[in-house]
């Protein structure tokens, strides 16, 4: 930190969900924040509450981080204003359901960009500006579908296994300076996900076993600074990804497709 001032938190996917909830959690801290996403409605709204209910400061972006170029936007945004960035929060991200070959490629591709090639942007551009801080961190959210291919989730659960790998290597390569890598992999969170992706039954389903945002911030945000590796929260979480290490993968993948059939 530079002398008492506390470093900014840049969070993306911002407005709601996850992300929300990880605002306010560093909020409630004294952070500063940088709340990128889409809706910049929403994001107006979250930065209004926070500032008055935290008295931090929150200045908003709205941007499609989707579109090629936007990484280096907000870069230049961060770097204008010279803000002291001394987190990156990963977050922003969706998934595709249905049957690879049935889905629209775009939408397939648009995913990819999303959830794999902004995380790596966002790293490569923000590891100069973090490692001017005394101690600096680098959240990024997977998801438990990193650690199995999942049938008609097919392209998702292989960009939140990339996000794992990702981490996983630059935790190590980064493992001398001062910034901490943490790959952080929820389950199913009560965020609306399964609606957007187009699992409407799976949704009704989902209920019985969904986090709610707000638990998972904290335990994402404490993970963080205990400067954990990776973490998977929820008991039930644990238990399906360690059965995912030590079940045949024909069975896990069948179980899997049974669950989110169409």
């Amino acid at each position: 930190m530079r002398g008492k001032t506390k470093p900014y938190a840049l969070i993306t996917g911002a407005s709601k969900g996850i992300g929300k909830s990880i605002a306010y959690e560093l909020a409630k801290q004294g952070y500063p924040l940088l709340l990128v996403a889409r809706s910049e409605e929403e994001l107006k709204a979250l930065s209004e509450d926070l500032q008055v209910k935290y008295s931090i400061n929150a200045p908003i972006l709205s941007i499609d981080l989707s579109i090629n170029g936007a990484s280096l936007k907000v870069t230049n945004w961060i770097k204008m204003n010279n803000y002291p960035v001394g987190f990156l929060v990963n977050n922003a991200g969706y998934g595709v359901w249905g049957d690879f070959s049935q889905s629209s490629l775009t939408d397939q591709l648009g995913m990819m960009q999303l959830n794999m090639n902004v995380v790596v942007e966002l790293s490569h551009l923000l590891v100069p500006i973090l490692l001017q801080e005394k101690q600096a961190y680098i959240l990024n959210i997977s998801s438990t579908a990193a650690y199995q291919a999942v049938p008609t989730l097919a392209v998702y659960s292989a960009t939140k296994s990339f996000v794992l790998s990702f981490t996983r290597a630059l935790r190590f390569e980064l493992a001398q300076t001062s910034i901490s890598v943490t790959c952080f992999s929820p389950g199913p969170v009560d965020t609306g996900f399964a609606a957007r992706a187009g699992l409407n039954a799976f949704s009704k389903m989902a209920e019985k076993f969904n986090m709610q945002p707000d638990e998972v911030a904290k335990i994402a945000v404490k993970a963080m600074f205990n400067k954990k590796s990776e973490v998977i929260p929820g008991f039930k979480n644990i238990i399906s990804v360690y059965a995912n290490r030590i079940l045949p993968k024909a069975f896990i993948e069948k179980t899997a497709a049974g669950i989110y059939k169409i």
